[in-house]
């Protein structure tokens, strides 16, 4: 525990639903669900209008449609959710080399290692500068917590939700958190919070009060000792710049079983090069393939090859992929399929190229025998798929509110496909609400573009912190939000 409240916790507003706001004028102010759209989707983040209907992340997107069916329903853009993400996490590392990132919109700050704050007058002024700075590049809005401790400055940007800044003084821990639930502690989820409410503790002050010998007998003495320090508010976890990567994966749910195995293994193929895409993406590499299969009845099988060395070859990544594909019953149907790279390196193995060749000919197979088109159709024959319908295919191309761009209409989103149309509404970040057009959906004047910035002239914080005026930072004060 620190003597400052230096600190900081920033976690960006309803993140992807807060671009794609500030993307498309016509939904400001608007329900928005960001997610997978087909029967098995789930929500990732709705807006705080949405969330008065009660849809909030993690929850299944026919719920979610229940709820709130009149809310706009997007496909994610990770692509503009990681260049926003950067830019936000560029302006956290010039207060300090000690930047935490824990997802794309939430980061731990150690402002005392940076030099950027030693007090509390000095925190507060860094924290309101840095919402005016995010504020400024992105046109988005993040809450920041202030405290000595992570565990407490990730609990105050909770409590500064939406667009404010809490900071916590030190000394005051035990009395901020005694009537909080059991569940604000990290570590105490669902089925621990049961197990303690069946205790009769319900409150932090409850386990408090309780002494660290309950806790241990109620929860063993690793977490019990944990848990009873965290609720005197002691927390003496660094913040770690470096959060390495152990392994990057990708996979997909599908709207229907599959159960044509030259369609499954279509899929494994192309989900094998999309991970080899996050991979390059990374800069890194990786040794060991892992290839997830769930089948029809939730069963849940992992199979993993070891290589001779890192690769981000996709050509090697496809073909470990299907060859653990092989050793899977896939019988009674598939509802996800996924792959990944573990073992991570800086650096590849240059033969593995040769290797791959190599293991196809001692097993007889030639090349073009062994390559499969990803972007293909499955082969007809017994056991084939259904074909997609018109409508499936619109929505695979055009997904609901990606980018398009017309030859003559210019720049816009796609609002919903179906019966061999696409809805267009043409709009951008800094224009009036736009006007809604309808396509053929093999308009050959209409294709899919990159998103725009979100701001399209930011202002210039290359030099910043030093030089910002402290005019710019806004209003802020100790142990409450701050409002714009």
């Amino acid at each position: 525990m620190r003597a400052a409240p230096t600190i900081l916790h920033l976690d960006m507003d309803a993140f992807y639903a807060s671009a794609e706001q500030a993307a498309k004028p016509s939904l400001r102010g608007k329900p928005v669900v960001v997610g997978g759209l087909g029967p098995r989707g789930v929500v990732a983040t709705a807006s705080y209008e949405a969330r008065r209907f009660g849809v909030h992340s993690a929850m299944p997107m026919a719920q979610a449609r229940r709820l709130a069916p009149n809310a706009a329903y997007l496909v994610p853009r990770f692509l503009l959710y990681r260049t926003v993400s950067d830019q936000v996490m560029e302006l956290l590392g010039r207060l300090t080399p000690l930047v935490e990132p824990l997802s794309l919109d939430e980061a731990f700050v150690d402002l005392e290692a940076g030099g950027a704050a030693d007090d509390t007058a000095s925190a507060l002024e860094i924290g309101g500068q840095l919402r005016t700075a995010i504020k400024a590049v992105t046109g988005l809005t993040g809450s920041v917590g202030l405290a000595g401790s992570k565990m407490l400055a990730k609990i105050a940007s909770e409590q500064a939700k939406p667009d404010g800044l809490l900071l916590i003084e030190p000394g005051t821990e035990r009395e901020l958190l005694a009537p909080m639930p059991v569940r604000i502690l990290p570590g105490v989820g669902p089925a621990t919070a049961d197990h303690l409410r069946r205790a009769g503790m319900t409150t932090v002050n409850d386990l408090a009060e309780a002494g660290e010998a309950e806790l241990v007998r109620l929860l063993g003495k690793a977490h019990g000792g944990s848990l009873h320090r965290m609720a005197f508010g002691y927390d003496d976890r660094p913040v770690v710049a470096e959060r390495d990567a152990k392994s990057v994966s990708v996979e997909d749910t599908f709207d229907a079983d599959l159960h044509d195995r030259v369609r499954v293994r279509t899929e494994v193929e192309r989900l094998a090069g999309r991970c080899v895409q996050r991979l390059r993406g990374a800069g890194r590499s990786g040794r060991t393939v892992v290839l997830k299969v769930r089948r029809y009845d939730f069963s849940t099988l992992t199979r993993s090859e070891t290589l001779r060395g890192p690769t981000d070859d996709p050509t090697v990544v496809r073909e470990a992929a299907a060859r653990l594909l092989e050793a899977v019953d896939t019988t009674g149907g598939v509802r996800l399929l996924g792959v990944g790279v573990t073992g991570l390196a800086d650096y590849t193995q240059e033969d593995l190229f040769a290797q791959a060749a190599g293991e196809r000919a001692a097993t007889g197979e030639a090349a073009e025998e062994d390559a499969v088109d990803v972007g293909a159709e499955p082969a007809g024959g017994a056991g084939e798929e259904t074909p997609e319908t018109s409508e499936q295919l619109a929505a695979r191309r055009w997904p609901a509110g990606h980018d398009v761009r017309h030859d003559v209409y210019g720049h816009g989103w796609v609002q919903g496909s179906g019966v061999g149309r696409v809805t267009v509404r043409f709009e951008e970040p800094e224009s009036a609400p736009g006007r809604v057009r309808t396509f053929r959906i093999d308009d050959a004047q209409l294709q899919p573009a990159d998103p725009l910035p979100l701001v399209r002239n930011p202002v210039d914080y290359s030099s910043w912190p030093a030089s910002l005026p402290k005019s710019l930072s806004g209003p802020v004060s100790s142990g409450g939000e701050s409002r714009p």
